[in-house]
């Protein structure tokens, strides 16, 4: 392995990297990994100011400066340049329609990155239609998670509004990148930590075989079974052969969100656990099992260094839960919570291994999962992380969907800006979840969160009927 490439020290890739690698190299579009979104806000830009906060943010943020190269042995590593010195690009949709506008930045969002020492990042200035003036920023999973593009964006614009305005002051220090790539490395490079995660997860995949839940009930699983001649198979497949994928969103207004929220605050459990809990009880009513799984996405940002080092960190595991029809509600949710704390502890461990151990100790065909779904919450809001200092200035972002996705279905929910009711993004292929499945889903979701919340004693058997 060379240690320096073009007089920089380069690093091996983390787990968290390896995984999105580990995906991508089954899918026939490489844009998968393309994550797009804009934010705009509602005021006059100086755009010569724009850019200089772009650049600062740049300096300030080495997970953004990342390049990837391959060795001979076609490895992939990474490395970190000094500066960005390319061109910001800035483009004017004042003249078109929102429409137009959009579909441009979708068209954007799903052009690959060139992987070898190129930029995996891309920041546009932009001029919408609606008078909301700012950025697109599209970018590479490999080097970014929703958590620090988060964070990317509101220290541009911290950085813009210190410059321009009186009284805003000027936003604390990111951490290090490669410092905490270097912590990721050591701890994968066999430490006593590594081996406690790895005992913890081989013996939590050993206890039993999960089984699979569709949407639309046990079709999947019965085929499966039918077409392998094996009356006991416990694995379905649920993707379709075409990576094609479509983003449907649905809206949940201020105040039922404002319910829920009440509810995790009065039980002392964050909302990841209902939203859990509602989707594994619909699996539980649609298919008769009391053993749900279904991926869910953890960030690794427990500390503030991890929290401000950029990159991409988030581990994915299955998450499986059996809870008997007789237990309550709220005996379901705290169950919940004491799993997902334990799992928390050891997530660090990684998750291409899980897998392959999993492989192992119940061995099938490949492309036959016990998951359905993917679940991610995203509580990280531009508004509490100090954005709302900006003197009632109203703002805006959207996610633009790549176009490919290697899952069936993967669901991201996040607050909105404007009044921090939840938005319930489902990205999906086309083929193999439909928008019908989409809103049936979605309905019984509200309904079983909603009844549970207002009935957090009732047995679970019970909401289920009730529903």
């Amino acid at each position: 392995m060379m240690r320096k490439r073009k007089g920089y020290p380069v690093y091996p890739l983390t787990a968290a990297q390896k995984f999105h690698f580990f995906y991508q190299n089954f899918c026939p579009k490489k844009e998968v990994l393309n994550i797009g979104t804009s934010l705009t806000i509602e005021v006059e830009i100086d755009w010569e100011l724009l850019r200089q906060s772009i650049y600062k943010a740049y300096e300030r943020c080495e997970a953004m400066r990342v390049r990837f190269a391959k060795d001979k042995e076609g490895n992939c590593y990474q490395y970190v340049v000094d500066k960005e010195e390319r061109e910001i690009e800035f483009v004017d949709f004042s003249g078109m329609s929102m429409e137009e506008a959009e579909k441009t930045m979708r068209k954007w969002t799903a052009v690959p990155f060139k992987l070898e020492d190129s930029p995996m990042n891309r920041v546009v200035m932009i001029q919408m239609p609606d008078g909301f003036n700012g950025l697109y920023l599209l970018a590479s999973h490999l080097i970014l998670d929703a958590q620090s593009l988060i964070c990317f964006l509101k220290d541009i614009i911290e950085l813009y509004c210190n410059a321009k305005y009186e009284n805003v002051p000027y936003p604390k220090n990111m951490s290090s990148y490669i410092e905490q790539l270097q912590k990721d490395l050591a701890y994968e490079a066999g430490s006593r930590a590594q081996q406690r995660d790895r005992e913890f997860f081989e013996k939590l995949i050993e206890e039993s075989e999960p089984i699979y839940n569709g949407i639309r009930g046990t079709g999947q699983l019965e085929a499966a079974r039918k077409k392998f001649k094996d009356p006991e198979l416990r694995a379905a497949y649920n993707t379709s052969d075409s990576v094609d994928s479509e983003l449907d969103i649905f809206h949940l207004e201020a105040e039922p969100t404002r319910r829920l929220m009440d509810f995790c605050e009065k039980y002392h459990v964050s909302l990841v656990c209902l939203l859990l809990m509602g989707l594994r009880t619909f699996f539980q009513k649609m298919n008769g099992h009391d053993d749900v799984s279904i991926h869910t996405a953890i960030a690794r940002r427990a500390t503030l260094k991890e929290k401000k080092s950029g990159g991409t960190r988030i581990h994915s595991f299955p998450f499986r839960t059996i809870i008997s029809e007789d237990k309550t509600f709220l005996e379901g949710i705290y169950e919940i919570r004491d799993k997902q704390n334990e799992m928390f502890r050891h997530a660090n461990y990684d998750p291409v291994e899980y897998f392959a151990h999993r492989a192992k100790v119940y061995p099938h065909e490949p492309g036959l999962t016990y998951e359905p779904m993917s679940l991610t919450y995203q509580p990280m809001t531009l508004q509490e992380k100090g954005l709302d200092k900006l003197g009632g200035i109203r703002y805006k972002t959207k996610w633009y969907p790549n176009g490919a996705t290697t899952q069936a279905m993967y669901l991201t929910v996040m607050h909105r800006p404007e009044d921090n009711g939840l938005d319930f993004n489902f990205e999906h292929q086309v083929h193999a979840v439909s928008r019908e499945d989409l809103e049936f889903l979605y309905y019984y979701l509200c309904r079983i969160m909603f009844k549970g919340a207002e009935n957090p004693d009732l047995p679970i058997g019970d909401i289920i009927k009730l529903v």
